[in-house]
């Protein structure tokens, strides 16, 4: 039930005490928690296409089983999914696309929401393991949105520009 939550956490707190001891790139929670999300993506992103004869993590044919019935395609909505998951951590690492990728990211994470509720609900197991209960699914969900749009930047303070002072000529120009 943990499993991806440290999947995100350990790897966001790793590259935060990298950024303590010195790694300038991991030296702001944001740009840690982008990359924590990305490792956490790597994992999740390629679990959308491993075969059943893999037994070390879910694979295609589990997440296919969390699929709504309402969703067209199931196999092609998980493969879609993954490739987006993968794209997503991509983006976050690149800092000309990190505030694109969590944006999307976040948007990704609300759209599977439903998947999420219908598996706690019909009791779908993920590799073997029990359903993740609802209790900690939907609150797993707003974390991983949270993290999302703090590496992205967004409601992030921005620095207020010193105020321009008029040059001596242009106050002279407007006569004082």
């Amino acid at each position: 039930m943990f499993d991806t939550l440290m999947l995100l956490l350990g790897p966001l707190l790793g590259f935060r005490l990298l950024g303590a001891l010195g790694v300038r790139r991991f030296a702001d929670w944001r740009v840690a928690a982008g990359h924590g999300l990305a490792l956490m993506l790597v994992f999740t992103g390629a679990a959308h296409f491993v075969p059943d004869s893999v037994t070390v993590m879910p694979g295609h044919d589990d997440m296919v089983t969390m699929v709504p019935p309402f969703v067209p395609f199931p196999h092609l909505a998980v493969y879609a999914t993954g490739v987006l998951e993968l794209l997503g951590a991509l983006g976050l690492v690149v800092a000309r696309t990190r505030l694109a990728a969590g944006v999307g990211l976040a948007v990704l994470f609300v759209l599977m929401l439903p998947a999420n509720i219908h598996a706690a609900l019909a009791d779908v197991p993920l590799n073997g393991d029990p359903a993740t209960p609802l209790w900690f699914r939907i609150p797993e969900q707003i974390v991983f949105i949270a993290v999302a749009l703090g590496a992205a930047g967004v409601g992030a303070r921005r620095a207020e520009p010193a105020p321009v002072r008029p040059d001596a000529a242009e106050r002279a120009a407007a006569g004082r």
